[in-house]
């Protein structure tokens, strides 16, 4: 190879190495949009954003995938805190979670559905395509799970 043409290649790589990747490329964190799986009915219920504020993670409902006959806008009802009988969407129902051994805990996670407030921990998998959500009550062996799909 010449000196011109490995000049051409070693410029063309460094140009690569600086395109911006795109927002999903970071599957370290769970951080951004995801779809939440319901883990009854296995359908799409809501798109949830988790954010980071000062290192500590929360979500927020940003949309739900209401069924039929389901209300499109439903109220906290069942909430027993300041959230009581405040619109879910918008809502931050995840709040607290740290980072914790591979993935992120001591956090807290409330189900809408019925105001229940339960501990949380959160483990991305699938390279970071998927979130596992684990809601229990006093040890992890004693909750529900569910499958978080990440959304570009």
């Amino acid at each position: 190879m010449n000196v011109r043409r490995a000049t051409v290649l070693a410029a063309m790589l460094a140009l690569a190495g600086l395109a911006p990747l795109p927002a999903w490329a970071d599957d370290g964190s769970p951080v951004g949009l995801w779809k939440n799986i319901d883990d009854v009915t296995g359908k799409p219920k809501a798109l949830i954003r988790i954010s980071a504020h000062n290192g500590v993670l929360q979500g927020r409902i940003e949309q739900l995938f209401p069924a039929a006959g389901q209300d499109a806008n439903p109220v906290c009802v069942h909430c027993r805190d300041a959230r009581r009988n405040q619109p879910v969407v918008g809502m931050v129902f995840m709040t607290g979670l740290t980072p914790d051994g591979d993935g992120w805990g001591g956090g807290e996670i409330l189900d809408p559905d019925n105001g229940k407030v339960y501990r949380s921990r959160i483990t991305l998998t699938d390279g970071g395509k998927q979130l596992h959500v684990r809601g229990y009550i006093g040890v992890p062996m004693l909750g529900r799970s569910q499958t978080w799909i990440r959304q570009p």
